[in-house]
Parts: structure tokens; C-alpha cells; sequence
């Protein structure tokens, strides 16, 4: 057995040092080669005043129409896909607290109902994530309200220009800076229009668990779950400075567990994350997450999911655990 066992670390690690090697040299190359997408026409996001039950409705609506707008100009421009994503958010059967069509573009969508929530959940995307690819996060957002009912509401933060897979960006922490500041300050506005009592909680998957990890201490949540992180940058969970429960999981077929949890000097920039945070050292409440893989924590009926509800619901006891 022990020699087995030695075999396999062995191999592990030769993996794990394979593929972050793979990873940099992505970073470093793929930048360089990659063609740049071509500047995608839109209005700039519309002006609203500031979020409250009593305004909710309006900015609903004047984010329809945002949309509705920068579908016209994209399906002017021959971009077909943008022009589809655009459409679809201007319907309206879609809540949006924010709407920029803009680039890669940024999104808020609520489901649920804001004013009466007694939960709120703030779900925070990783990698490739923008408007042409929103349906997917869309999904997993629409899956966790289905799954807390109407007693909670579901926020689907597209609120910051998220990292290639493949890029320098993924494997820094400059994307995560920036979308921390955008994340803190939704989360003051969340705040100060639905006030203290709804429990907000933070889901952040993948890269966006180094976003949330960045607006920790200044979020005023009471949990927040990282789910398929490459690391968030700091030791351990108490470095995150935050009186919010901090939560961690990986699924089984998660290829992030090959990804070596480390930070190493790349001419003069920090590359990697750190400490895995389901690992005993970084100190988080590990729960289980089931054999899903990368993209499956907010799959229906899956056992993620469901230890994501209850979280967001406070049924703390029922979490069940790794």
C-alpha cells in the first residue's frame, strides 16, 4: 500500500506541476497571439437613481430597454450571437438591476423578489464569463432560486470583466481587484435598499472566489462559499478578514484539483493563488459538493446545489460535509 500510495504522489505531483506549467505558458503566449474580437456597438448603461423597493421596478425596465437598444445596434453590426444574448435579456420576464452591452459586457439579473427576500444569495462568476456565454450562469442562477424558493432572493452578478481561461489574467489577481471594488460596492447598495435583516450570502465559483476573497472584509454578508477555487490569494481563511462564515467545496471531477494551490514570482508578478481552501490549513467550513465537475456546482439536483440552498437559507445543521 505505501508504496502505491507513493506512486501515485509521485505521479500526482509530475501532473500538477505539468499542467501549471501548461497554465503560464498559456498566459504568457495566448495574450500575444490571440486576435483581438471586434469592438461590439452598444449604449452606454442607462442612468438610474439609486436602488430601493420604491425603484425597482423602473430600473427593471430602463435595463429592458437597454437591452432591447444594444440588441439593435449588434444585430446592425452582423453580430448575430451578441444580437441573441442582447434580445434575450430585453424581454421581460428578466429583472435586471444593470445592464452593459458594452464589450464583453456586464449584467445584474434578480430573480425573485428583492423587497420581500428574507435571503438574498449574490452569485459571483469565474473565467470566460460575459454576455455571449451569460445563458449558462444564467442557469445556475435560475436552478438555486428554484431550489431556496420564494423565501430567498438570487442575484447573478456579471458586474466585472472576467479572465480568459487561457490568460494572464486568470492567473493573477489584477481582474480580482478590479471586480472586488465593483462587487463591494453592489454589495452596499444591496445593502442599503433592502437593509440589515435579509441574510446575504456570497457564491463565488472559480476565479470569482479570488473577487469575493478581495471584497471580503468589506462585504457586509454572512456567508460567503467558495466552489471550485483555484485559491484566493491569502493563507487561510482568517486572513480574509470577514466575520461571514467562510465555506469551501470542490467537486470530484474537478480538474481544478490538479491545479497546484501556489504563488510564485513571475518577472515581478505573483502567479497563482495560494492555499487550497479545502484544504484543513486554509481553515474553511468544507461541505460536500458530490463527483461534479468544474462547471457543475449549480446543476440541478445536484448535491452542491442543494448544500448551496441550505446555506443560503441559514439551515446551517443540514449542510452536510465532505
Amino acid at each position: 500500500m505505501g508504496v502505491r500510495g507513493s506512486g501515485r504522489s509521485r505521479y500526482g505531483g509530475r501532473l500538477r506541476r505539468a499542467v501549471f506549467a501548461v497554465l503560464i505558458t498559456g498566459a504568457l503566449v495566448v495574450p500575444l497571439s490571440a486576435a483581438a474580437r471586434p469592438r461590439i456597438p452598444a449604449p452606454p448603461p442607462a442612468k438610474l437613481p439609486p436602488l430601493s423597493a420604491v425603484t425597482l421596478a423602473g430600473t427593471y425596465e430602463a435595463n429592458r430597454a437597454d437591452a432591447a437598444e444594444a440588441f439593435r445596434m449588434a444585430a446592425a453590426h452582423g453580430d448575430r450571437g451578441r444580437a441573441t444574448a442582447d434580445r434575450a435579456l430585453a424581454s421581460p420576464s428578466h429583472h435586471l438591476l444593470a445592464f452593459d452591452g458594452r464589450g464583453p459586457g456586464r449584467v445584474t439579473e434578480v430573480f425573485g423578489d428583492l423587497a420581500t427576500a428574507r435571503h438574498i444569495a449574490v452569485l459571483v462568476p469565474g473565467s470566460d464569463t460575459t454576455l455571449d456565454t451569460y445563458a449558462r450562469f444564467r442557469a445556475g442562477a435560475l436552478a438555486l432560486h428554484r431550489r431556496t424558493g420564494p423565501r430567498a432572493a438570487v442575484v447573478a452578478w456579471l458586474g466585472y470583466d472576467t479572465p480568459r481561461m487561457l490568460g494572464t489574467a486568470a492567473l493573477t489577481a489584477s481582474r480580482a481587484e478590479q471586480g472586488a471594488r465593483g462587487l463591494e460596492r453592489f454589495v452596499a447598495e444591496l445593502r442599503a435598499a433592502v437593509g440589515p435583516l435579509p441574510g446575504v450570502s456570497l457564491l463565488c465559483h472559480s476565479y470569482g472566489t479570488v473577487v469575493c476573497a478581495r471584497a471580503a472584509a468589506a462585504a457586509d454578508v454572512q456567508d460567503i462559499a467558495l466552489v471550485g477555487s483555484p485559491g484566493t490569494g491569502v493563507d487561510c481563511a482568517a486572513d480574509l478578514h470577514t466575520r461571514a462564515r467562510v465555506w469551501a467545496a470542490r467537486g470530484g471531477d474537478d480538474w481544478i484539483a490538479d491545479v497546484p494551490h501556489v504563488r510564485v514570482d513571475v518577472f515581478g508578478t505573483d502567479v497563482g493563488f495560494g492555499t487550497d481552501p479545502v484544504s484543513p490549513a486554509y481553515g474553511a467550513r468544507v461541505f460536500a459538493a458530490g463527483g461534479g465537475g468544474h462547471s457543475g456546482y449549480f446543476a440541478p439536483g445536484s448535491v452542491s446545489l442543494a448544500n448551496l440552498a441550505r446555506i443560503v437559507l441559514g439551515r446551517m445543521p443540514e449542510v452536510t460535509h465532505a
